[in-house]
């Protein structure tokens, strides 16, 4: 496959030091992998090396994740005043020439788990090969699992004879798979995951997965296979019998990186890194002004209460060349960093108690789903008071504090395709904060539609003639 796909470099154990030029010189300078796993230092830094790779691209965690899923959905709508940045995006107007790039970033980083995974059954028995094998291991199956949202369909809404990319777990860069079926797939992320948990270290420090971060990723991915049980059981692992959800006073603290409170999986992007995608995706300052490239939908922002401390957390109302918009602030910057540089939250104690709290509604079990509900609410809402309800307004609840909680973080559309609802825009209201101005172009994306499924790039089917376009484009 194309070269980027399955990158490697004699120096990648070092990749923090690697210009970008550097990074594509597969195969001319290539080492084989087995002269670079001598030593339990050329293993640490191979993980370091994985875990840098997610840190450097610039179309997941610190990249343009933290938007696209937002953009193609309901939540945001395309500010005029912006520079129209992501509008093929926010048009689903997505072809192979202009697709989302995880697809090269993706294999980029699970051929280092791969290549760590080759070599680390040479290594002696215990914690330290573990630990890798169980860090590795993870990240393949996260990585995986993120491309197949993007490419393909969910679990419960594929038959037999729907694909998706291919699970490689080789470095081998001559080979030229084809496509797989999507169910096949997600047996084999959750393969990685499950055989991960077990090996992992309960802490392995702040911007390293561990045992509760595998956990929690076992939730969601279970989540979307509708695996219920296994969501609650990989939920209880992650939460332990007392989850800590931090409170109003703390929550805010989570999005200027003052705090790691409810975060069981982040990527670090200090001041040196001084990566500012994650905020400019969202707006730039012009003038002393919040210049957005996209502003909470105004349907959307109606459910955000002024009681809820994620109001003011994730959204500012403010002036731009005399119009109010409402703007997004989630990534304005961490403390004592520029603007818009702050670390990715991948993965918090929040949405794998949504998750728990949706397993418990769909297996019948409503106390539990509620007590879940009002447990997250607790933790929100200044004005909490315990809600009681059941059937579709309990699960309505839900679904709605899901949307609220992991707003522009990436989730949204994902999510629409695992709950097989379409995406339905309100043509009346504008961009401006009070409804008026410029409303969305492009309204409907009706439940089977095509472009649920993003397009693969052209220029990987070019190369690799046996991978197939997705339906449709």
């Amino acid at each position: 496959m194309k070269k980027y796909l399955y990158i490697t470099l004699s120096g990648f154990l070092l990749i923090g030091a690697c210009k970008k030029s550097e990074l594509d010189l597969y195969p001319y300078n290539q080492v084989e992998t087995t002269q670079a796993f001598n030593t339990q230092a050329d293993v640490t830094l191979a993980v370091n090396g994985m875990y840098y790779g997610i840190r450097a691209s610039s179309s997941y965690y610190n990249g343009t994740w933290n938007i696209v899923a937002d953009v193609l959905s309901d939540n945001l709508l395309t500010n005029k005043a912006g520079r129209g940045s992501l509008l093929s995006y926010n048009q689903w107007m997505l072809n192979g020439s202009n697709t989302y790039l995880l697809f090269s970033g993706g294999y980029t980083m699970t051929r280092r788990a791969n290549a760590i995974l080759e070599n680390i059954d040479k290594f002696s028995a215990g914690t330290f090969r573990d630990n890798a094998k169980g860090e590795a291991l993870a990240i393949r199956g996260m990585t995986y699992f993120d491309m197949a949202r993007v490419y393909a369909k969910t679990y419960q809404n594929a038959i037999a004879t729907d694909s998706v990319l291919p699970y490689i777990t080789t470095t081998d860069a001559t080979i030229m798979p084809s496509k797989e079926p999507v169910k096949g797939f997600y047996d084999k992320v959750l393969n990685d995951l499950n055989t991960a948990l077990p090996l992992i270290n309960a802490s392995n420090g702040t911007g390293r997965l561990n045992k509760a971060a595998v956990a929690g990723l076992l939730s969601r991915v279970n989540l979307y296979k509708g695996d219920y049980d296994a969501v609650i059981n990989a939920a209880n692992t992650a939460l332990g019998a007392s989850p800590v959800l931090p409170d109003a006073s703390t929550f805010p603290k989570i999005w200027t990186d003052e705090t790691e409170s409810g975060v069981l999986f982040k990527v670090y992007n200090t001041a040196v890194d001084n990566v500012n995608t994650q905020g400019v995706n969202y707006y730039q300052v012009s003038g002393g002004e919040i210049k957005s490239e996209f502003v909470v939908e105004y349907n959307f922002m109606q459910i955000f209460k002024t009681t809820d401390i994620r109001t003011s957390a994730y959204i500012k109302t403010a002036p731009y060349l005399g119009s109010m918009y409402n703007d997004v602030i989630k990534y304005a910057g961490g403390k004592g960093k520029p603007a818009g540089v702050c670390d990715a939250k991948v993965l918090r104690t929040a949405e794998v108690l949504l998750n728990r709290a949706e397993a418990y509604y769909r297996k019948g079990d409503e106390t539990d789903a509620l007590a879940d509900l009002n447990l997250l609410k607790k933790n929100r809402y200044s004005d909490y008071a315990p809600v009681t309800m059941s059937g579709q307004t309990l699960l309505t609840e839900i679904l709605k504090e899901r949307r609220l909680e992991l707003a522009f973080e990436g989730d949204r559309f994902w999510d629409m395709k695992r709950q097989n609802v379409p995406v339905h825009r309100d043509p009346t209201k504008g961009d401006k904060a009070d409804g008026s101005g410029t409303p969305y172009v492009y309204t409907n994306l009706e439940v089977g539609d095509y472009r649920f499924q993003l397009p693969y790039p052209q220029t990987e089917l070019n190369f690799n003639n046996n991978l197939k376009q997705n339906p449709g484009y």
